[in-house]
């Protein structure tokens, strides 16, 4: 019966599941396994009591939290975080740029004589809110949006992590925008965005001189 739980690859290992299953169990593994079951409910309950603490903290907010969770990749987890890092009043932060400053997802200018020093990196801000932006923005790189697109274009071009700042940035100022007015909501731009508003000649340019470098002569006409 236990070995019937098994899925995907291990159902081809039925008979040594069941031949594994067949063992001893005695008074004394049935005590410690009480013991560890008992500390498994415990933990259990502890997270309800928890939970539950959370959500009565957190209910004044639930109107810019359900607004929050409309973005890609924000989840209502990380609604809280983030309201609980920059909080609601946006007067602090002139505009989205201040706050993208104050939270460390701006490049960083460090010159000196004429000359540009360092890695352009952002610096070191918020770690609480840097890290749940930064599984937002990851989130948002795989769902079929305008942040995501965002994400997929810039990790190709420049990777990874150049990508989960800029998302993460995108985020910040989506934010700032929906808190400093509560009248406003999300609006997806659509991942084509980046397609519809490019130059047809430039586009038209760039299909030639690909084809081109995979060896054909392109004459184009009018449909």
């Amino acid at each position: 019966m236990l070995a019937q739980y098994a899925r995907r690859r291990l159902r081809a290992k039925l008979a040594e599941l069941e031949e594994a299953f067949t063992g001893h169990f005695t008074d004394h593994h049935a005590f410690l396994l009480a013991k560890m079951l008992g500390r498994i409910d415990a933990i259990n309950t502890d997270i309800a009591a928890i939970d539950a603490r959370i959500g009565a903290e957190v209910a004044p907010y639930a109107e810019a939290i359900a607004r929050l969770s409309e973005i890609p990749g924000i989840s209502p987890i990380a609604a809280h975080v983030i309201i609980a890092e920059i909080g609601l009043d946006m007067t602090r932060f002139p505009t989205a740029a201040h706050l993208a400053s104050w939270a460390k997802f701006a490049p960083g200018v460090k010159e000196s004589a004429g000359k540009k020093k360092g890695r352009g990196t952002t610096g070191h801000g918020n770690s609480y809110l840097a890290r749940v932006l930064g599984n937002c923005a990851t989130a948002a790189g795989k769902t079929d949006t305008f942040l995501g697109e965002r994400y997929r274009r810039i990790g190709h071009r420049r990777g990874k992590k150049k990508a989960l700042v800029a998302v993460g940035r995108s985020l910040l100022v989506v934010i700032w925008h929906l808190l400093s007015t509560p009248d406003t909501r999300f609006h997806d731009l659509g991942s084509d965005y980046y397609d519809t508003r490019i130059d047809p000649d430039r586009r038209k340019r760039n299909h030639i001189r690909q084809l081109e470098a995979l060896g054909f002569t392109v004459t184009l006409a009018p449909a």
